[in-house]
């Protein structure tokens, strides 16, 4: 069965660097959830993609000009949003910040 450590540890989660001004710390994880923090610098890009997975998001800090489907929102700390399966969506970090995701059903594709 696939499952990350029942505690996770902010300075025991290695940083890694995806590109764009952006960098994820993979937290707790079964194959049906998985919590994700990425941290933005201002003018880091989410690029618009899509995936299989319901996402759930809280800006825990910054401001980002938010784009789900057709929809463009500023969106800030404090705010959140949800992105149902196979909907296009990225952002664009006006302030730098951080963002908590949640993926149902885990992100094979993160933990390779």
């Amino acid at each position: 069965m696939l499952q990350s450590n029942e505690f996770q540890f902010e300075q025991e989660i290695p940083w890694e660097d995806v590109g764009n001004g952006i960098q994820r710390q993979i937290y707790g994880y079964d194959e049906k959830v998985m919590l994700v923090k990425a941290k933005f610098e201002k003018g880091g890009v989410g690029s618009l993609h899509q995936h299989p997975h319901s996402q759930v998001t809280y800006v825990e800090s910054g401001v980002f000009e938010m784009t789900i489907g057709d929809e463009k929102k500023i969106i800030r700390k404090g705010d959140g949003y949800y992105v149902p399966p196979n909907i296009i969506h990225g952002c664009v970090c006006l302030e730098a910040g951080m963002l908590v995701d949640v993926f149902s059903p885990h992100r094979e594709d993160f933990l390779k």
